[in-house]
């Protein structure tokens, strides 16, 4: 029955989503205007109306991404009526489905999803078509804040004190931890007099109210393991811990229902434009000051006018490429293309993602939140960072590829049918028991890069993350593999009967299997990535040659232009991204605010 329902939910889901988005994206239609998504019924089930408030000349502010930091700048802004501020976003409206936690792999295969694939990679990804890893990013009023796993984990205070100590003043541990406060609406047991946690934020963070026997028993079984439980979001990250979820009432609370929805109706000077695609920024050449934003909505071209400032909240991969098509970016690759050089940054030179590798046991079905229900946060033999930051993240996941019987979280995660077939097909038909670690790496020193392949703005700019060139990274996810294993061994997971799933990864075959070679052939084959890209707009002083926003986020060299998202975090964080995007947000619109009051 429960397999069904998913089944059935899924098909829901594609028709209800499953709308060209175009764009000029390999393999995908024209993208639909207002009246076929009506059409569609995507309106009514929405149960609010489309957002598209035709531009006007100017605004004050234009904002560009209606992600997580986005919408919470632009709701943040919009605060002073004195301000009028337009918020522009490529995708459409959330519907139902998109509140549904469960259904969070499904969307992975929807419009609401960019679809980015990285170009084909030598030393990872390669149970994937072309050894092309999938890039997911949200495409949607809330950005990936609406289809993410919806995880809530800001990341460790030494992240932080880094950024500052490496010449961004602001951003210390103490001085950004307000702003996360800021965000969040906390409802966690035990943890309501907590110091760590607000109250009366925009944002929900809760406990995931279904967990499963196998959540209990790992969570017994990690502090067995000699892991303590913790709150990672706390005084420390090291332990283990049922998942903070970005949920409300059991429903996804994405950076939309968070921060628009509720004030939108109240806000006549915040307008809002969805499917919309922003070309390039308009800038004065002399003077090197943006002045405003170039857009395609329903085939026709606009440009609208900003007073004060244009601001990129458009994500690790469009933030860099509207700047590159502005003719901001390394000079190399603009000349490549034939765009006017305006000025030279090293925009798009750097790229870090954190890696996981899928390892699973046999002993669950999906839970609330797309299946994830602990997380444990560990040290590694081989680790050079502080006692006190950890190495490793094992995510426990009820369930596998295998939950959906192969219908979207595999097609979601772009394994090849041969993955699928070979290691959970029996699964599946089994009916059996099963659950997954994703393990994941938080400081890799693989770089890897993005840059546009011509001056078409409608094209993916080329995304190569350059997994696993550093093998030890690779080393780090092997001894993840082998805590995670000894885990499993521990009484309480023993007592449930699980077990390693002893079923060769194809590729691996001619490896003994479970030896260290077997696993470092797995990991390369079933390497998978969680939408946490930064640094392709990194944060730094001027005179940082990899730097290309300041610390006030300000793009380096010009006038009334920022970047305010996860592209501008500096190296990976200990963390998922996602709470960071809604702190960013927050401490952006109070530097806005103190340099235009």
């Amino acid at each position: 029955m429960e397999n069904l329902l998913l089944l059935l939910m899924s098909v829901l889901l594609g028709l209800l989503l499953k709308i060209p988005n175009g764009n000029g994206d390999p393999g995908r239609g024209r993208a639909p205007d207002l009246e076929e998504l009506r059409r569609l019924g995507i309106g009514n089930v929405v149960n609010v109306p489309l957002y598209s408030d035709a531009p006007l000349g100017s605004y004050d502010f234009v904002v560009v991404g209606a992600g997580a930091a986005g919408c919470t700048l632009a709701a943040r802004l919009s605060e002073n009526p004195q301000w009028s501020v337009f918020l522009i976003e490529a995708g459409g409206v959330e519907n139902i489905m998109h509140q549904v936690p469960l259904m969070a792999p499904s969307l992975q295969t929807t419009a609401s999803n960019w679809g980015y694939l990285s170009q084909p990679q030598r030393h990872a990804c390669r149970g994937m078509p072309d050894n092309r890893c999938s890039l997911p990013r949200g495409k949607v009023l809330g950005g990936t804040s609406s289809i993410n796993y919806m995880i809530y984990n800001r990341g460790n205070r030494r992240d932080f004190d880094g950024w500052a100590s490496a010449g961004n003043p602001g951003w210390s541990y103490a001085e950004v931890l307000p702003y996360f406060l800021r965000s969040e609406s906390a409802q966690l047991q035990g943890l309501e007099q907590s110091p760590y946690h607000n109250h009366s934020g925009p944002l929900s963070v809760e406990d995931v109210r279904y967990r499963s026997r196998l959540a209990h028993a790992h969570v017994r079984a990690a502090q067995e393991a000699g892991h303590p439980r913790t709150d990672y979001n706390g005084e420390s990250q090291l332990g283990v811990s049922y998942v903070q979820a970005t949920t409300l009432k059991g429903r996804r609370h994405s950076a939309f229902r968070a921060y628009i929805e509720p004030i939108r109706k109240q806000r006549r000077n915040l307008h809002i434009l969805t499917l919309a695609r922003a070309t390039r920024l308009l800038i004065d050449e002399a003077t090197k000051s943006a002045y405003g934003v170039e857009l395609l909505h329903q085939g026709r071209r606009h440009r609208v006018r900003a007073r004060k400032e244009v601001i990129l909240s458009a994500g690790a991969f469009n933030s860099p490429q509207l700047l590159m098509l502005s003719g901001i970016g390394p000079a190399d690759n603009l000349k490549a293309i034939g765009v006017p050089l305006v000025h030279a940054l090293p925009v798009g030179k750097r790229l870090y993602d954190h890696m996981t590798f899928c390892w699973g046991g046999r002993n669950t079905f999906l839970s609330s939140i797309g299946g994830v229900e602990t997380l444990t946060f560990l040290k590694v033999p081989r680790a050079r960072t502080p006692s006190t930051q950890p190495d490793i993240e094992l995510v426990q996941v009820a369930g596998s590829l295998a939950s959906d019987e192969g219908t979207a979280l595999a097609k979601g995660a772009n394994f090849r049918q041969e993955i699928y077939d070979k290691m959970y097909k029996e699964l599946a038909l089994r009916q059996q028991d099963h659950f997954t670690f994703l393990i994941m790496h938080f400081a890799p020193a693989s770089v890897g890069r993005l840059w546009l392949h011509n001056r078409n703005p409608l094209e993916w700019p080329r995304i190569d993350p350059k997994y696993f060139s550093a093998p030890e990274d690779v080393e780090y996810l092997l001894e993840g593999i082998k805590e995670a294993i000894r885990i499993s061994k521990m009484p309480a997971l023993q007592s449930i009967g699980a077990r390693l799933l002893e079923r060769p990864v194809p590729g691996c075959e001619s490896l003994a299997f479970a030896s260290d070679d077997y696993w470092r052939c797995s990991i390369r084959t079933l390497s998978y990535t969680l939408h946490h890209q930064v640094a392709t707009c990194r944060m730094g002083p001027a005179s940082d040659p990899t730097a290309v926003v300041s610390p006030q986020l300000r793009v380096h060299g010009m006038r009334r232009l920022r970047v305010v998202d996860t592209s501008i975090i500096p190296v990976p964080p200990t963390a998922h991204t996602n709470a960071a995007a809604f702190m960013i947000g927050e401490k952006a619109a109070d530097m806005i605010r103190s340099d235009w009051s």
